[in-house]
């Protein structure tokens, strides 16, 4: 094979990567992408070659597409993706590289990246295990639309003219799983008798197929070209030391041609940047609103008692009540017995709901035609909401959530993949270090830019990516306020090494911040305090006795905390301090000793001298704050009261061995792996301190930062807002559940609701379009012309003549307007939550013409305004 052959051929296949069969908008962007270099691009580059190279010898010739070659199966992955594939000049690619405007940052091989996800490259294949033959065709499978994990299924079609036993393989939607015994079934049907082990083998060798990363380069125009420079440079113009002007035009020559295949390339990824950063559509909102947002249950006045009480009743009588008593059941909140009708209950005036269903969630997928209605009785509805759950890849989310929580979020708080095959976590969870850090960097970076400039950001890992993620985060540009160690108490066992048994939380700010403790556990102190004291008539020797040694048992306690171990005759918790200086006070009047009030002696001076001054002791002593010993010989001390120590710093050790999968086996909530909820109602308490707080978990996983986020409301009646992203089938089967069950009780066992108390809740949940859905829909012509009509087929944007998402968009010429009817694009679009996502404006009220922003402005629904609306359907 000629050289010319050998890098025409890989050129053909950089521009599609690897062969992939099955349905994926990237795929057919590829097939896109396909069809212009073969009938454009590859065509006019031999017209070009054979121009450059037309006054030079054959050998050059030949020279050039070796060195082609050479230069671009450096750069590209079999996924189609563009970075540093094979880098030869960078074998210590993790280095810590010093640079003027910063100390220490890490660099690894994918930093100018997007991660995308983590899929195989599918193809149809033929099997043959213990001489029975197999195959499998995948082409309706439909690739992941992010980095869910997911199992494929296998479906038995027939048995092929050759013996071959046929099956379609596709992704599981919904929890579903392949079953192998009607499998079995089916093949023996055909004649063929095969046990379950052999099928298992030949699922586990087609499953054998390539695995990649897919990535978007953010700008491969100037990568490309920068490391076409460097390669120039060294594996071109080392070794030669005399340049004549032949030489020196073949060179050019070869820069040139190299520039035009770059300058091609270029655009087909900076389409897939537009494509993954451009706002997304909100799609299938609904609400979960607690029934005493709607009336209040007797016998407390309600605000909405006419408005609201009519619309309860209209509920109750909805046909779709009777799928929403189904999930109830199915929750663990009624009885099988239950019926809508115990909901109210005669009052003496009114009938009133009954206060034992007051916090039953309604969720008004079951309500559609009513929603606007429940939606109405708030006069500010984005500010009433208690939390948003969104259904996505978290990157799609982050950016478009990005206008709308700008500077806006208190704190992030995030769990996300700890990059190791056990984590337990529901994502393909088996990235290499270089995609790790691809993936968290951009999903980082966005969240600072929602973080309020006090804000708090934690995230848990563990030692596997502790290190490299530390810097990362300081690359991102946060101040550092510390790690949390979390001593789990059990240590787990490994093949080599030592036993692990504590995992970390990164804490991280804008600005320098003091992170405090707050005061639960100091309320939790005091309460304890009172019940002594009430129950020994008054602070006895054995109240403080029995108060110290509650202190000594209770693990929630901090070092710090146990110090406040005494209480006067009023309740007043307060801990004795030291007041001796520091250092040598050589005034005489730090020396000034204090008279026992008892014996009338003076008492000892501390050797330094006293901390304080003469009138801050007078003040003290007046204020019954010194603690005077038995008698004379001892050193006073000074009272320092709990109820003046509101917070403490908060410490870096955590020691707990609770595990959050216990919890959601009582809430009846399946998920393998979970933290413990007290665990980040304790992190939250210090990260998001302040009642109305909004809290950002955008690793959702199961749902335990929204948990904890309402137990904290329920426990010091905050209104902190959560905002959860997960894209997993978990959303439906873990976080909507969860959240749900939370709110309606804080007890539960074996998956039912165990009396406790309730919350009063409004969430709205929704899903976003995603990546893969605009490549899907997004429409790019496949005639021959005229798109290839222009005068520089490598430069030229050739994606402006394509229409993208403009289906849903009519131009109305004789009234010069745009008409615009997104409905046409997807079904459910939420018109109002994704222009309040787009303008970065809150909503106020949502009516079926209208939406009402919280700066007065209004924006159509039915006729929507094509300025706004443009950077969905086309970028």
């Amino acid at each position: 094979m000629t050289q010319e052959q050998k890098f025409l051929d890989a050129l053909r296949d950089i521009f599609i990567g690897a062969t992939v069969e099955g349905e994926s908008g990237f795929i057919n962007l590829m097939k896109i992408k396909s069809r212009y270099y073969e009938k454009a691009v590859f065509p006019q580059l031999l017209k070009d070659v054979d121009k450059a190279t037309k006054s030079f010898e054959k050998s050059f010739r030949e020279e050039l597409f070796d060195k082609l070659y050479a230069f671009f199966s450096r750069y590209f992955s079999e996924s189609g993706s563009i970075y540093f594939r094979h880098t030869p000049l960078h074998h210590n690619i993790y280095e810590r590289v010093y640079t003027d405007d910063r100390d220490v940052m890490l660099f690894w091989k994918t930093h100018m990246l997007y991660y995308v996800k983590t899929d195989r490259l599918f193809q149809s294949m033929g099997v043959e295990v213990d001489g029975e033959k197999f195959w499998f065709d995948v082409a309706a499978l439909e690739h992941k639309r992010a980095n869910e994990k997911r199992e494929l299924t296998y479906a038995f079609q027939s048995r092929k003219p050759d013996g071959a036993l046929f099956f379609t393989v596709t992704y599981s939607e919904k929890g579903r799983k392949t079953k192998t015994d009607d499998l079995l079934r089916s093949i023996k049907e055909t004649g063929v008798t095969l046990d379950e082990d052999t099928l298992l083998r030949a699922f586990r060798v087609f499953e054998k197929q390539s695995e990649v990363d897919y990535f978007i380069n953010k700008n491969a125009k100037a990568f490309l070209k920068e490391q076409f420079d460097l390669w120039l440079y060294q594996y071109v113009f080392s070794g030669e030391n005399a340049f004549t002007e032949t030489r020196l035009k073949q060179l050019q020559a070869l820069k040139d041609v190299a520039c035009h295949i770059i300058d091609f390339i270029a655009q087909f990824e900076d389409e897939l940047v537009r494509v993954w950063n451009k706002p997304k559509f909100v799609l299938n909102s609904n609400y979960i609103i607690t029934l005493d947002k709607i009336a209040a249950p007797s016998p407390r006045p309600s605000p909405l008692r006419g408005e609201g009480e009519s619309l309860l009743r209209r509920l109750l009588m909805h046909e779709g009540m009777t799928a929403q008593v189904d999930e109830w059941r199915a929750l663990g909140m009624v009885d099988k017995k239950f019926k809508p009708t115990e909901i109210l209950q005669k009052d003496k005036l009114f009938d009133a709901m009954h206060s034992k269903y007051q916090f039953l969630p309604l969720d008004t997928r079951h309500f559609k035609d009513l929603e606007l209605d429940l939606l109405a009785l708030f006069d500010d509805l984005d500010a009433a909401l208690d939390g948003w759950l969104v259904h996505s890849e978290n990157y799609q989310a982050l950016k478009t959530l990005l206008p709308k929580f700008l500077d806006r979020v208190n704190c992030v708080h995030i769990d996300p993949p700890y990059n190791t095959n056990s984590s337990g976590f529901l994502y393909a969870n088996n990235y290499g270090h270089s995609s790790w850090l691809s993936m968290m960097f951009d999903r980082v970076l966005l969240s600072k830019s929602l973080l309020a400039k006090n804000g708090v950001f934690a995230c848990h890992i563990d030692e596997y990516e502790y290190e490299r993620l530390n810097i990362l985060l300081d690359d991102v540009g946060f101040q550092n306020a510390g790690t949390m160690i979390w001593d789990k108490g059990q240590p787990v066992t490994g093949a080599y090494g030592l036993a692990t048994q504590h995992e970390y939380v990164i804490w991280k700010t804008i600005n320098n911040i003091k992170i405090r403790l707050q005061k639960r556990n100091l309320e939790l102190i005091q309460s304890q305090a009172n019940k002594l004291l009430k129950k020994h008539g008054g602070a006895t020797p054995q109240a403080i006795k029995e108060y110290r040694l509650w202190l000594k048992n209770n693990s929630e306690l901090s070092a710090a905390e146990k110090t406040f171990d005494s209480f006067d005759h009023i309740g007043r918790v307060y801990r004795s301090d030291n007041m001796s200086a520091t250092d040598n006070r050589a005034d005489k009047k730090f020396h000034i000793p204090l008279i026992h009030p008892i014996t009338k002696n003076a008492c000892p001076v501390p050797d330094y001298g006293w901390r304080y001054t003469p009138d801050t002791i007078a003040e003290l002593l007046a204020e019954g704050r010194i603690l005077f010993g038995e008698d004379h010989t001892k050193l006073p001390r000074k009272k320092t009261y709990l109820d003046e120590s509101e917070t403490s710093q908060l410490p870096s050790m955590y020691r707990s061995g609770a595990r959050g999968k216990q919890g959601l086996d009582e809430l009846g909530v399946a998920f393998p792996f979970a933290h413990s909820s007290d665990f980040y109602e304790y992190i939250l308490r210090s990260a998001a301190p302040h009642a109305g707080d909004i809290v950002l978990d955008f690793f959702a996983g199961s749902g335990t930062t929204a948990h904890a986020t309402i137990n904290l409301n329920r426990d010091d009646d905050g209104k902190r807002k959560y905002i959860l992203i997960e894209m997993g089938e978990q959303f439906i089967n873990a976080i909507l559940p969860r959240v749900k069950k939370v709110a309606f009780s804080d007890t539960w066992k074996d998956g039912k609701a165990n009396g406790g108390q309730g919350i009063s809740q409004f969430v709205k949940y929704y899903d976003l379009e995603q990546y893969e859905d605009t490549l899907r829909r997004a429409r790019y012509e496949s005639t021959d012309a005229p798109l290839f009509q222009m005068t520089d087929i490598y430069s030229s944007y050739v994606f402006l003549r394509d229409l993208k998402l403009l289906d849903a968009v009519t131009l109305d010429k004789t009234a010069d307007r745009i008409e615009v009817r997104p409905e046409t694009l997807y079904a459910g679009i939420d018109l109002a939550e994704t222009l309040s996502c787009v303008t970065g404006k809150w909503i106020k009220r949502i009516t079926k013409e209208a939406v009402e922003f919280e700066d007065g402005s209004t924006a159509s629904l039915s006729d929507p305004d094509w300025s706004l609306v443009k950077p969905l359907i086309w970028w």
